[in-house]
Parts: structure tokens; sequence; C-alpha cells
């Protein structure tokens, strides 16, 4: 059976290519001409959304050149694509099933006279992240689907980065006794790179261990005592999530990391702590940078006054917090004032980013969550030699339109990079910041 794929604006706002992510001989791509003009009114942003529209129009220019946009081009893979103008009467249903004659009504509508005119024999497919408008089709009798760039899994079916092992007494003793296992002993279907383990003893509950995969030498390697018990800069970890999270974030042959859980579990503070410890007392990176993405909770207050570092001010207030808390808490002479001066800490926006060459950097980017995939990728590839790139954020708090728990930036890190020895991740889920956030965040 044929599919028709019929686009709505903001899947191809979100991915520019996705309309070459389809392949068959029978799928056909449809974009309402609706879109285009939509499309055209984004090109001068000097944003990742207008980027995005800029891209998208030199691929259907490409298009329009090698054939007939409105019969269709057909491509590589098999599909093909056109371009669709909808019937004449098109403003009197707009105007009849909806209360105007919008944007997203047009598009619609237009889906919904493709599928009057090819009949029933074929599939026709609306793709939209605007939830609203997926209601919209479904009361049409539309079939109607979110576009999820590469299948990328839901947050609850994400690589969590450890999981809990059940095992006899005797390799728990051997553990204890030898540091290491093979990955065989321990019986584990299909073990990642930088995996840890909550080792757990079949007839005793209390009795267990923490481990960490070593996929070069296949095997279970025990977690150092200092990762459990010292401090860093006044800060050690207060569960196994943590001790897990220190392991990966002070080892500096790991590169990438991804620190993910809700509000609390202490993602920022144990990466601005590991990060501080490297750069000060180590000396393994020559300064830590800090950055997360500029969007406001709730309605913007508008432009902000003053320099860079005075319109960062409110955007990294959160950082600045923790950044306080663990220098008062340090035993070192240092205040924070100090290490800006000295340039030891920076916080940049990522505004500005596309186009650097990183080196030499502890770079930590806060909230990743507000990310979408490219611009992950954008962030990732200015790392240069000897630099570690620290994730961090909460998929639940998500601020950004057209992105969800399954789809942002930093869950699609996870998925991609697991598999990778320099890689390593951690989804933190028990809160530390005090009793009532944690309260907060199980319940509201």
């Amino acid at each position: 059976m044929s599919k028709y794929y019929v686009f709505d604006t903001n899947v191809l706002l979100y991915d520019p290519n996705s309309i070459f992510n389809f392949a068959g001989e029978n799928i056909f791509i449809v974009i309402p001409i609706t879109v285009v003009e939509e499309i055209d009114r984004f090109k001068k942003e000097l944003s990742d959304r207008g980027r995005n529209a800029r891209e998208f129009s030199r691929n259907i220019e490409k298009l329009r050149n090698s054939g007939d946009i409105i019969e269709g081009v057909k491509l590589d893979n098999g599909c093909v694509v056109s371009i669709k103008m909808p019937r004449k009467n098109i403003d009197a249903f707009c105007d009849y099933c909806f209360m105007g004659d919008e944007g997203d009504n047009r598009i619609l509508a237009t889906a919904l006279c493709l599928k009057e005119e090819i009949g029933n024999n074929t599939r026709i497919i609306f793709l939209t992240k605007d939830i609203n408008l997926r209601i919209k089709a479904a009361s049409l009798g539309l079939e109607s689907r979110d576009y999820e760039q590469r299948d990328i899994k839901s947050f609850d079916e994400h690589y969590k980065g450890w999981r809990e092992v059940s095992v006899d007494d005797s390799i728990i003793d051997k553990i204890y006794k030898e540091h290491k296992l093979s990955i065989n002993e321990l019986d584990i279907e299909e073990p990642v790179s930088n995996e840890f383990y909550l080792i757990n003893s079949k007839a005793n509950p209390s009795k267990s261990a923490l481990a960490c995969y070593n996929n070069t030498m296949e095997m279970v390697e025990l977690i150092h005592p200092k990762f459990k018990d010292e401090s860093f800069w006044g800060i050690s970890p207060r569960n196994k999530e943590q001790i897990f999270a220190m392991q990966l974030l002070l080892n500096d042959k790991i590169k990438l990391v991804a620190l993910v859980g809700k509000a609390g579990t202490g993602k920022t503070l144990l990466a601005l702590a590991s990060g501080l410890n490297q750069v000060i007392d180590e000396n393994i990176y020559s300064k830590l940078v800090v950055s997360r993405p500029i969007f406001p909770m709730g309605k913007d207050l508008g432009f902000l006054p003053g320099d860079v570092e005075a319109k960062l001010g409110p955007w990294m207030g959160p950082i600045f917090d923790n950044l306080d808390f663990l220098v008062q808490s340090g035993s070192q002479d240092y205040d924070f004032k100090f290490l800006m001066d000295k340039k030891l800490v920076e916080l940049e926006p990522l505004t500005y980013i596309r186009g650097r060459s990183i080196s030499n950097q502890y770079l930590i980017v806060d909230e990743a969550q507000n990310l979408t995939p490219h611009e992950i990728k954008t962030i990732i590839t200015r790392a240069g030699e000897n630099t570690k790139i620290v994730l961090t954020g909460d998929p639940y708090q998500i601020d950004t339109p057209y992105l969800d728990a399954g789809t942002n930036g930093l869950i699609y890190v996870v998925e991609k990079f697991k598999e990778n020895d320099i890689f390593g991740t951690v989804t933190l889920t028990k809160g530390e910041r005090s009793q009532l956030a944690e309260l907060a965040s199980n319940i509201l």
C-alpha cells in the first residue's frame, strides 16, 4: 500500500532534512504550499530555526531544478517529493470546520483534500509536532503522528547508564578480593562500555558491591573507594548514583559525560565540583567553562541592560549559586571573584559557539534538555584536544517548543554515544537538595 506523508511546518523547522529520511518505491512526501509560505517567514531569523528554514528552502530549490516539483520529484531512495496545491474551495472548508483561515487549518485541510482525491486504497499520514493539530486531524479521520528524528526512544526507555545484578555471595567476595571480574561471571546481556552495576547478593540483600564495566579488558572493575569517601571542594557523593557520576566526571579518559535526572539530584553541583578539582587542583584542564541555553521560564522580561556578563547574570543565577556554595565549602583560599578574574572559570552563552574550537577545557552545558539534536552536535563538534564536555539536564523540564522527553538533544546523545569507550552516562533518581525539594519533584 502506498503511503503519503503530509508535512507540517514545525517538522521542517525542527529537521530540514526530514523529507530525505523516508525511503521506498511507494512512499510519497507531500508539502502543502502553505508550509512553503510559512517557511519563508522564518528564513531571515538569526537563529537555529532560521538556519533550518534556509536549509529547507535550498533543499526544495535543488529538487525543483531536477524535475517537476508539483507532479513530484523522485529521490535516489525511491520516494517522491511534491508540493501540493489545495482545491479552490479550501477557504469555505476552513471557515466551516475551524475558527478562521489560519495556516495550520489550511495545511490540515490540504491533507484532508488529498485523502479525498486519492481514495481509501492508500494511507495518508499527517506529520506534525503540534499536539492540538494532531487532535484536529484525528477528529477529521486523518492518521497523524509526531515526527521523531531517527526513531529516538522515549525517555522511559532510554539507556540509564547503570543496572542492578543479583549474584551468589561468592561472586561478591571475589570482586572485593581481586577488585575485578570477567564480565562472563555476572551473566550480563549486552554489556555497555562504562556501564555501572549494583551487584547484590541473592542470599543477603545488605551485601553488595559497586562496579563498572571496562570494555577494552572485558572486565567488571570494583569502584575505587576514593569515589565513595573523598570530598572534592567540600562535596562527596551521597548515594550510589552520585558515586557513579563522580567516577565518570573525574576520569579524564572519558571525554563526554551525560548526567540525566530530575531537579535536586545534584547533577550541576557534582559537575562543577569535579570541574574545579581538575582545573585548579589537578591542572588537567586550563579552565572551567559553564554554559546553558537561554530560555525563560514563563513570560520573558525583554532586553537586559549591560555588557555580556551583565546580560548573562539572570540566566546564570543557578550556576552562581552552586559556585558560591562550592567556594565556601572548599578548603582552598579562593573566592568566586578571584576565579573569574584569573579566567579559571568562565560563563559563556551558547549563542556564539558555532565556529569555535575549544581545547584543553572542562566544558559544562547545563539544561541540555532544551537543545535540539542539531544544536548538541554543534556543541560537541567544537571540542578540541584535551577537552571534556559534561551535559546535564532533566528531560521532564523542557522549555522549548517541539521538543519532548524523548526527542531532546540530551537523550539523543545518550542513545547515540552509549557504545563508545570515551562516553559515560548516569541517570540520577534520588533527590539530595532537601526533603521539600525531593517531595515536590515526586508528587507535583
